[in-house]
């Protein structure tokens, strides 16, 4: 009776090994459908995008496209203008996260679950409906049409990952660590800096990964807050960078491939420590 079970369940498991593999290549095929269609068109004319040769294999490689965005110096702006919003708004959400994640896990206080609850609660709204409430708060501060509007932003809406992430991995810190650091005289800010934080660059890595990715793509808050083009960020730039009288299919293709490369980068740089930092703040608490 064992040995049938057994045989059966081997059967089972040969059967599904095969149509799980079939379906994740389903799967990532049509994840990389447009991907592919972008990389075409990057590599064509505009004459043969509009001639239904779009999906078609290019019988040269046609690189006039990369050199008139290089040659543009609106890119430059755009790169600029979201890197400058992008590294500043990443750093502060970690940072504010790092702090409130190391309160949350070992300096607990009356009210500090309700609270945090309340943090991470940011998570599960969809930012379109504060659009109209930030839109008439920067407007009030004078701030619209800025990157300022965007770094605030930005910042504001990866406190609750970057909290929620942090207190995850924070709660994995024996406390016995912490305790002994404070015996011997280290101050509580020493022993985060110190102790704490060369331990969680892993999260840490995390993070900054997902937050660099998230607001370096980001195509709502641009399209809301900003009017001028000299404060528009990459992902605005690829949109409004059109032919005089067409649209430059070709052309952004060409910036949407440049414009991947910066996070292509930051994932390069940090995938050692991805892995295992997004094992630890997903599974430990």
């Amino acid at each position: 009776m064992t040995d049938a079970v057994l045989s059966g369940e081997r059967a089972g498991f040969r059967f599904r090994g095969p149509v799980l593999f079939a379906c994740l290549i389903v799967l990532a095929a049509l994840f990389l459908t447009p991907t592919a269609g972008v990389i075409l068109s990057a590599f064509k004319t505009n004459r043969e995008i509009s001639l239904g040769q779009f999906w078609s294999i290019p019988g040269r490689l046609y690189l006039g496209n990369f050199a008139e965005v290089l040659s543009n110096p609106a890119v430059g702006v755009y790169l600029l203008n979201t890197l400058l919003v992008a590294a500043p708004a990443t750093a502060a959400s970690i940072t504010l996260g790092v702090l409130a994640g190391w309160v949350f896990a070992k300096l607990p206080f009356p009210g500090s679950e309700m609270l945090f609850l309340a943090i991470v609660s940011g998570m599960f709204f969809p930012p379109q409906i504060v659009l109209i409430p930030l839109f008439r708060l920067f407007d009030a501060l004078r701030l619209l049409d800025t990157l300022w509007c965007l770094i605030i932003t930005h910042t504001a809406m990866g406190i609750p990952i970057c909290t929620l992430l942090m207190r995850n991995f924070f709660a994995t810190v024996p406390n016995a660590l912490r305790e002994t650091a404070l015996v011997d005289g280290v101050s509580e800010w020493q022993t985060l800096t110190r102790i704490a934080l060369p331990i969680s660059l892993p999260a840490i890595a995390v993070l900054a990964t997902l937050q660099f990715t998230w607001i370096w793509n980001d195509f709502l808050w641009p399209l809301i807050f900003i009017q001028s083009d000299s404060k528009r960020t990459i992902m605005l730039g690829i949109v409004f960078l059109r032919g005089q009288y067409t649209v430059a299919w070709g052309i952004q293709g060409a910036l949407s491939l440049i414009a991947s490369l910066p996070t292509l980068i930051v994932f390069l740089l940090f995938q050692r420590y991805f892995i295992s930092g997004m094992t630890t703040g997903a599974v430990k608490g």
